[in-house]
């Protein structure tokens, strides 16, 4: 993530509450609510170039199918040069930025090991906490530094439902982290996703970021970056490569997001349907994983939380993104104004690329879910921010399980 702006402008997902129409706010790809440890953006050794390069050499290797291929010819987007290279075109009047311009088509072994290990940027989300004032709502004493804890690996053993998330914007090669959730459109073989906005969209003055791709158990094995030079890729992605063939997010954040601040970060939420890169194996991504989290959409009022735990890559130092990490504390509130949602807020010194990782509490039935994610943190990461799951996020949950419960 990068350095967090007065809470208050901490990010700008999305204010516009009246507004918001979750299936109308079907965003391809989320925000950009980065907090200081949050989300991680572009590498900056030209792997982004060099992937795309060896990809496109392939010719047959991207497969863009013919209603992308019409989507992108009304954005006056030749697909042929797509293929060859075309999608880090970034000019704006090419950032295709509203929800139904969302495309995303395959591009068979771009993500490779070694541009996953070398992706570490943020896509934003940190504040400044000198200018959080908190008289705008109910806001906690700031809570004490939670050091953060390795997952323990494998992490398929300790956090199966968790992984890492790679998309492309334009400074390069990004990263989040992500969740696998339960679809209830397919009970045990969900192919859903939950990650923040701001990793899959812009927001404010940008688009859907491009090339999104999940990667449930990355590094299995928990290994440093030196280890992991020339690895294969069964190695850093031990179930695969998906892809996501759809993503939704809150038009709050399309609208008001940014890579720094606190606008929309209550709003701060994604939900993408991957696909397998190598094609249909007749599993879902649940079945692959063996694991999934349920949403918990009505947890409880902050005070009768007891412990939320949020997991991440983090990959701003003193972190590489290369290990899964993980915070447990007692949540307080955080309040950004007097008309948006008041905030989880809790201890934690995880970095940029954590944006978008689950945060774990339980559900009606006692049992483990996911309650939010990580969207903002300051620029000193001693703590992280997500948003409370209500009527706007299950909205975009429900849209995006209807939108493929028929496949």
């Amino acid at each position: 993530m990068r350095p967090i702006r007065p809470l208050s402008a901490v990010r700008r997902a999305g204010s516009t509450r009246g507004r918001t129409t979750p299936v109308a706010a079907a965003v391809a790809l989320g925000a950009v609510l980065a907090l200081t440890a949050t989300a991680c953006g572009p590498s900056e050794d030209g792997a982004s170039d060099k992937a795309s390069s060896s990809a496109a050499a392939g010719g047959d290797s991207i497969k863009i199918p013919d209603h992308i291929k019409e989507k992108l010819k009304e954005h006056g987007i030749d697909p042929d040069k797509w293929r060859h290279g075309a999608w880090k075109n970034w000019d704006k009047d090419k950032w295709l930025r509203e929800a139904q311009d969302f495309v995303n088509p395959i591009i068979d072994g771009l993500w490779d090991s070694d541009r996953m290990r070398d992706a570490d940027k943020n896509p934003g989300g940190e504040v400044d906490e000198n200018d959080l004032s908190g008289d705008q709502g109910v806001t906690d004493p700031t809570p004490r530094p939670v050091r953060a804890a390795d997952a323990g690996s494998p992490y398929h053993e300790s956090a199966p439902y968790a992984g890492k998330l790679f998309f492309d914007g334009p400074e390069g090669s990004m990263v989040c982290s992500a969740t696998v959730v339960s679809d209830p459109a397919h009970p045990g073989k969900s192919d859903m996703i939950w990650t923040a906005g701001h990793c899959v969209h812009a927001g404010k003055k940008g688009g859907w970021y491009r090339n999104i791709a999940f990667v449930p158990s990355y590094n299995n094995g928990g290994k440093s970056a030196a280890e992991l030079q020339g690895a294969p890729k069964s190695e850093v992605a031990p179930y695969g490569v998906w892809w996501g063939n759809w993503a939704q997010t809150s038009d709050q954040w399309i609208e008001q997001g940014g890579p720094t601040g606190g606008l929309g970060a209550p709003y701060d939420f994604a939900v993408i349907h991957v696909t397998p890169e190598k094609g249909s194996t007749g599993k879902s991504l649940e079945e692959t994983v063996g694991s999934s989290l349920p949403v918990n959409f009505a947890a409880p009022a902050v005070p009768k939380i007891s412990q939320l735990t949020a997991k991440g890559y983090p990959a701003a130092p003193p972190f590489d993104g290369q290990k899964l990490f993980q915070c447990a504390d007692k949540p307080g509130r955080l309040s950004l104004n007097t008309t948006d949602p008041t905030m989880y807020r809790i201890g934690c010194t995880m970095t940029g690329g954590s944006s978008g990782g689950g945060w774990v509490g339980l559900g009606a039935d006692g049992k483990p879910a996911l309650v939010s994610n990580t969207s903002i943190g300051p620029v000193s990461a001693g703590w992280l921010a997500g948003p409370r799951l209500g009527k706007e996020a299950k909205g975009i949950y429900d849209a995006v399980s209807k939108k493929f419960a028929g496949q």
